[in-house]
């Protein structure tokens, strides 16, 4: 992997783009759609161009890195189900009894060795070139706008390292980070990361934070900052363990923090704890824009960087993308680390049009009555899986996670509304949904039962059925029902919404009959026939303990809120393409989609 753009040609069928293009939209759009695709692959853009500053690049961007599952896999240089199986391995170790054993456990001991980060005493590749605080200028990084409400543009795959204040605990984490201008970056670490609690211990001591970002070198590297490690573990520990072998580190050069020798590009500097500035929008991995707040500002000492450096960037949005395949790696890695709570736990999944931490499914051999309510327990209460706001719990009989069809008709003929929880607790920072911000409604249901005797008595068409919910109410557009032959069929419904939607619900209560489950999006932005977009939508948009209802049927309000629903934050707004930017890139020949393609993945708004 030291030549990370030389591996891809050889191993993952690098598409390199030699036309001009701008940073702004034009390369992130390429690489949002490109990622959508059956086949996708890893792009290099050798000329980015910046057309409102005037800027020319030397310096070419790399994205879609993690493109599909296979090169994931080669990424790691093994399936992670392989990787998974050696950390079990490694938590259920237990000490050698007799001289035999002991021998038997020398090579796995000795690899152990690999596991922890060499601190090297010279200087790395990614400080072949110094350039120094009094000509610092960020101008000279391709950094991307990917959206056109964003707030700016934004580092997207930058590897923050931070370290605690009495320098014991080293942290790397993924943040975005916003260039204000050419000295300064804004540093979006959300209050739950273990980067935030060193900035509190900074903040009370009244010191200045250093920081260092490093863009670029071995793709593992960026994963590991994404990695869901143990409060206070150096997620570089992973990264030995993964490659087996050490990760070789350099000090930086304006602080003590240490950092991967062949990274591409290295920005240093220091946080001020008085200091914030707006950051944001930013249309973020959720598919919605996460909004304008006030975050700490870090002012840039020095950049270092290869002498031919490739900048390395993401695009994050609507699903399917990048963090499909990074996700996919982390759910399989972490597996094993989950099980020690939860030791009837067989596996879990969770889908990229559910962003992760919306939708967990999983499946567990049920021992006694309660026990999916104690796994939900278990689970909101653990590291980052307390972000989950919606569990679903299927017996070890179920089919397969990944065959979601298949699972979704076993879960609807197990919906049992007397097994649905319905509690609070922490949500991720960056949920829009929740009546107030980092903390909301949870979901868990247990399907881990038999099949519900009762379901719908007399089933209708779509057709009469909409009829007879608009002789109710005429701002109902369109009706239609998926799994009707289950025990708990989906009616899903879009509104033209004028007033809050559970305001005279019982109305429709007469229609108990016909109905088990009814979901009621908006009309704008929804196709009724998309079945994807539409649990990313609902599980976006829904908060637990307003918008579900348990009678006279399950209703699910996943209508966007605003001040009828007496909701008094700011609603964010899809991520969107620019239309004017696709239409130039398609006439460029850069991009090849058809509407079909547009509105499947929801790129343009719609009616």
């Amino acid at each position: 992997m030291e030549d990370v753009v030389g591996w891809l040609k050889q191993n993952a069928n690098l598409k390199v783009i030699d036309e001009p293009l701008d940073v702004e939209l034009e390369i992130p759009h390429i690489a949002y759609i490109e990622v959508k695709k059956a086949d996708s692959r890893p792009l290099l853009f050798t000329h980015p161009i910046n057309k409102a500053k005037g800027i020319t690049y030397d310096i070419p961007v790399l994205m879609n890195i993690f493109a599909s599952r296979e090169v994931t896999e080669k990424i790691f240089g093994r399936h992670p189900d392989e990787v998974a199986e050696g950390i079990d391995g490694l938590l259920k170790l237990k000490p050698p009894k007799g001289w035999r054993a002991k021998l038997a456990m020398l090579p796995r001991l000795f690899s152990l060795k690999n596991v922890f980060p060499k601190r090297l005493k010279f200087r790395g590749e990614c400080q072949e070139v110094i350039i120094p605080k009094g000509e610092v200028d960020l101008d000279t990084l391709p950094i991307l706008k990917t959206w056109s409400e964003d707030g700016g543009p934004f580092i997207t795959m930058g590897q923050v390292y931070t370290q605690s204040l009495d320098g014991g605990m080293q942290n790397l984490g993924m943040y975005r980070l916003q260039q204000y201008d050419k000295h300064r970056l804004g540093m979006h670490w959300q209050i739950h990361k273990d980067a935030s609690h060193f900035f509190d211990q900074y903040q009370q001591a009244g010191k200045k934070m250093p920081v260092t970002v490093a863009i670029g070198g071995d793709p593992l590297y960026i994963w590991c900052g994404q990695a869901p490690m143990p409060h206070g573990m150096f997620e570089m520990l992973l990264y030995g363990f993964v490659r087996n072998q050490n990760a070789e580190l350099v000090k930086s050069i304006t602080n003590d923090i240490h950092i991967p020798r062949d990274v591409d590009i290295v920005i240093e500097g220091f946080v001020d704890p008085e200091l914030s500035e707006i950051e944001g929008p930013f249309g973020d991995h959720t598919g919605y824009y996460t909004l304008r707040e006030p975050f700490p500002v870090m002012e840039v000492e020095t950049i270092t960087m290869k002498k031919k450096p490739v900048f390395q960037a993401t695009v994050v949005g609507k699903p399917p993308l990048e963090d499909k395949y990074m996700g996919w790696a982390t759910e399989r890695i972490f597996l094993p680390m989950l099980k020690p709570m939860a030791p009837d736990l067989i596996d879990y999944n969770m889908p990229e049009n559910g962003v992760f931490h919306n939708l967990i499914l999983a499946k567990m051999k049920t021992l006694y009555k309660g026990h999916a309510q104690q796994f939900m327990h278990a689970f909101w209460g653990v590291g980052q899986m307390s972000f989950v706001k919606h569990a679903i719990f299927v017996g070890e009989k179920a089919p397969e996670l990944e065959d979601f069809e298949a699972l979704t008709e076993h879960i609807l003929n197990r919906l049992d509304r007397s097994k649905i929880l319905i509690t609070q607790g922490i949500v991720d920072q960056l949920d829009h949904a929740s009546p107030k911000q980092l903390i909301g409604g949870k979901l868990g249901i247990d399907a881990t039962g038999e099949e519900v005797e009762e379901g719908v008595t007399s089933p209708l068409s779509d057709e009469v059925l909409l009829s007879k919910m608009q002789a109710i109410d005429s701002s109902i557009l369109e009706l239609k029902q998926y799994f009707v032959s289950s025990k708990n069929p989906l009616c899903v419904i879009t509104v033209n919404k004028t007033k809050p939607i559970f305001s005279d619900i019982e109305k429709i209560a007469h229609l108990e009959a016909y109905i088990k489950v009814l979901i009621i999006v908006d009309k704008a932005n929804n196709d009724i026939d998309n079945h994807y977009m539409l649990i990313w939508r609902v599980v976006n948009n829904i908060d637990a303990q307003r918008d579900i209802l348990l009678a006279p049927f399950i209703i699910v309000d996943a209508t966007n809120k605003g001040e009828i629903d007496g909701y008094d934050r700011e609603w964010p707004g899809d991520t969107l393409c620019d239309e004017d930017v696709l239409k130039g890139l398609k006439e460029k020949g850069l991009i090849d989609i058809d509407e079909a393609f547009i509105k499947k993945f929801g790129l343009l708004s719609f009616n």
